[in-house]
């Protein structure tokens, strides 16, 4: 059974059975727009990569800079996504469960502290740095490919013929 016996700014402490004290807030909108920013960045890459077939599967890249430059962005694009989704799924989940057992402690010592807000931050500044990334990767991607189909399309022979008549 459950007792409540303090109120705090954001939420109120309570207590269980064996007399452990824990914080629990009311829902908050945070866990919504984490949860939505995630699907978001997913779809956005989803798209992205669906477009360029993952640079894997389409065309070939013509070499040169184009293609190292889409190499490069195309992993740290990855890189910078892949920490974003962690840092939306993180804040969301722990933004979603503010319930925290801390044990045996008196209430006058006791606050409940909401989520640093640093973990949704982190993650916003990764989702911009992941659009950034994502823009320059297709920029080079499809200057690498236009670059292989003018090579294709402008060869010509250097080998002169001559009749036989």
């Amino acid at each position: 059974m459950k007792t409540s016996f303090f109120f705090c700014k954001q939420g109120h402490i309570e207590k269980d059975a064996t007399n452990g004290t824990y914080c629990v807030y009311n829902s908050d909108v945070a866990t919504g727009y984490g949860v939505g920013a995630f699907l978001f960045l997913l779809s956005s890459e989803s798209l992205l990569m669906g477009v360029t077939k993952c640079m894997c599967f389409g065309r070939s890249l013509a070499p040169g800079g184009d293609r190292a430059w889409s190499i490069i962005y195309f992993v740290s694009s990855w890189a910078t996504f892949l920490a974003a989704e962690a840092c939306l799924i993180a804040g969301a989940k722990k933004n979603a469960y503010h319930t925290k057992y801390v044990g045996m402690i008196y209430a006058q010592n006791f606050t409940c502290e909401t989520l640093r807000k640093g973990v949704f931050i982190a993650g916003a500044v990764f989702v911009v740095a992941t659009m950034i990334l994502n823009v320059y990767y297709y920029m080079y991607f499809s200057k690498a490919t236009a670059t292989k189909a003018a090579l294709k399309t402008n060869r010509t022979s250097s080998v002169g013929m001559t009749g036989y008549a």
